[in-house]
């Protein structure tokens, strides 16, 4: 319970509550300009003071923290389960939060001096957890769990998109965090809506790495096992191959030096070769011309005797056996000629081939070596290409690993989901009874309203737990926010009956735009009376100009519920006392 607000500055208007029903009301005047209503009077920086107070995150120069309330400090006076405190934040130094009061038995990183604590953002949200919810540090290996801000949220709803769904206190909140906190105030087993969103955060992983091996940015999970562990077979093959040629490879410290008269003694083998043939053609083409050297008969000469002596009969003078005997001398000389290119073809012939005979007995000597021996060069190729050969085989065994616990994981992570979709509805059969309470008191909440009754819906699906209120004739603004109205009231109602409790609820004057008059009336008679009867705070935020007068039970009197009026006549007339 909220005892007073205070302020470091004069200007700034303090306001006190009591237990049970207040209300803050803002007046607007006659003479009030439509700048006026636009500044505001401090009716929702007042939901601010609280939460500055009560740990909430800051931002730069936003809120509290404007250049114009430099140097301001906030004080808030509470009864936290019957634990008179006093709190205080700065602006000038949010990250510390001082805390006086009966602190000597709370458990903080921060000694105690001179009975106050000096405490950390984050600490203090610890110990207002512990001291409001009951929120201790069981089970810390649980990753989502219920938080003072998030659980604070539900029962002081700050901002306008806080009042579109009872189920969210913001636009932009988690999906688990609106389950595990909503379980948590419906006194549900919310480990369960954790431990799925673990899993689900699990599944997330794996098809993220499973999409990004589809677009190849990640080789560990491409294709499919069947195909990895063929290639993987094949590489196990060629690496034995390579192996055994690497065990009987035998390096010449003269292999290059070995290749190299090798191909000599072939070129020249080559080069003899090609000369004993060219010699083959000269021999053939000689002994032909031997074969169709003859000599000319008596007949013949005497032909060309006469021919001659008809054509030059000066000319002709010798005898015809001169003749002869010429013609028989040109003979034996051309014989003799062929006869001895004949030899000398021969012999060069004959000296190549033993020429060829030694170079091709000296190169099988070499080639032998060659066939036997390798070179450095080589064997160090062959070492890398082994090397790459294991490397690509590791690589695959990666793979394959990486393919066996993607399929591994999202088959475990199914049964895992499966399983603890059966324990969490299993416990929540189990819990009917605190179920049924919450339902029966915001169905009673609705009709109070309505005439009608109601329905909260709590479930548990696929997803985790499913939430849903509906109420006859939603679909208005005003149909929905008088459902977060239903549903924060009997959140208030419910932990009244708990300790550790907060005893305390919070409503803007957002949360009746848009409401037939009779229902915020009915609204507001209703949280005066639920929160006498069931022992907790309420304090409403309302603008004179909106209110239900008329609409209002005989005998209800609102005035006496009003803790601090505020007006628009001066720039002293709101909450800070000035306008900015």
């Amino acid at each position: 319970m909220i005892i007073a607000i205070r302020c470091n500055m004069p200007s700034f208007k303090t306001v006190a509550f009591k237990p049970g029903f207040n209300v803050v009301l803002a007046d607007r005047t006659k003479d009030s300009t439509r700048r006026d209503s636009r500044n505001g009077l401090g009716k929702t920086t007042l939901i601010e003071i609280i939460h500055f107070c009560l740990g909430s995150r800051t931002y730069g120069k936003r809120g509290l923290l404007v250049t114009p309330l430099k140097g301001w400090s906030f004080t808030l006076d509470m009864s936290i389960n019957g634990r008179k405190l006093t709190i205080t934040r700065s602006t000038d130094n949010p990250s510390r939060i001082y805390v006086d009061g009966e602190v000597g038995d709370l458990s903080a990183s921060s000694e105690p001096r001179n009975s106050m604590l000096t405490l950390g953002v984050n600490d203090w949200n610890a110990l207002l957890g512990e001291l409001m919810f009951g929120l201790t540090n069981q089970n810390p290996e649980l990753k989502y769990r219920p938080t003072f801000r998030s659980l604070f949220s539900y029962l002081v709803r700050r901002v306008r998109e806080a009042f579109v769904s009872p189920f969210s206190h913001h636009g932009t909140q988690r999906e688990w965090d609106k389950q595990v906190n909503n379980a948590f105030l419906l006194s549900l087993m919310w480990e369960h809506a954790g431990q799925l969103q673990e899993l689900k955060d699990e599944e997330k992983l794996l098809n993220g790495l499973r999409r990004a091996a589809r677009e190849g940015l990640l080789e560990g999970m491409v294709g499919t096992r069947g195909n990895l562990e063929a290639e993987r077979a094949r590489l196990e093959s060629e690496i034995r191959r390579r192996w055994e040629t690497l065990r009987s490879f035998r390096v010449h410290p003269r292999y290059r030096e070995i290749e190299e008269e090798a191909n000599d003694l072939t070129s020249t083998i080559q080069q003899l070769t090609n000369a004993n043939l060219a010699d083959g053609r000269l021999l053939d083409l000689y002994r032909g011309s031997l074969e169709d050297d003859q000599d000319p008969g008596t007949e013949e000469v005497l032909e060309v005797y006469q021919e001659v002596g008809v054509a030059m009969p000066e000319l002709v003078r010798r005898r015809l056996d001169d003749v002869q005997d010429f013609h028989r001398q040109l003979l034996a000389n051309r014989r003799a000629y062929l006869e001895s290119e004949i030899q000398r073809l021969e012999g060069n012939r004959t000296r190549r081939e033993l020429q060829i005979q030694g170079a091709t007995e000296k190169r099988a000597q070499l080639l032998d070596i060659l066939q036997t021996h390798g070179a450095l060069q080589e064997y160090t190729q062959l070492q890398e290409l082994h090397l790459q050969d294991i490397a690509k085989r590791n690589d695959l065994d990666n793979r394959i690993t990486n393919l066996k616990r993607f399929e591994h994981g999202r088959s475990e992570g199914r049964v895992k989901r499966e399983l603890l979709l059966q324990t969490a509805r299993r416990e929540f059969e189990e819990r009917r009874s605190s179920r049924e309470r919450a339902i029966n008191i915001f169905n009673a909440n609705s009709e109070a309203l309505y005439s009608a009754p109601g329905n909260l819906v709590v479930d548990v699906a696929d997803a985790g737990f499913k939430f849903d209120v509906e109420i006859m004739r939603s679909g208005s603004q005003g149909i929905d926010n008088m459902k977060v109205f239903c549903y924060d009231l009997m959140l208030a109602q419910l932990w009244t009956k708990r300790r550790p409790s907060a005893g305390l609820l919070i409503h803007d004057s957002t949360i009746f735009d848009g409401v037939d008059e009779r229902q915020v009336a009915q609204a507001l008679e209703l949280a005066q009376r639920e929160a006498a009867r069931c022992g907790f705070q309420y304090i409403c935020a309302l603008n004179s100009d909106t209110l239900p007068t008329d609409d209002f039970s005989p005998g209800f009197n609102l005035d006496q519920f009003i803790r601090l009026r505020l007006t628009d006549e001066s720039e002293e007339g709101g909450l800070l006392g000035i306008r900015y």
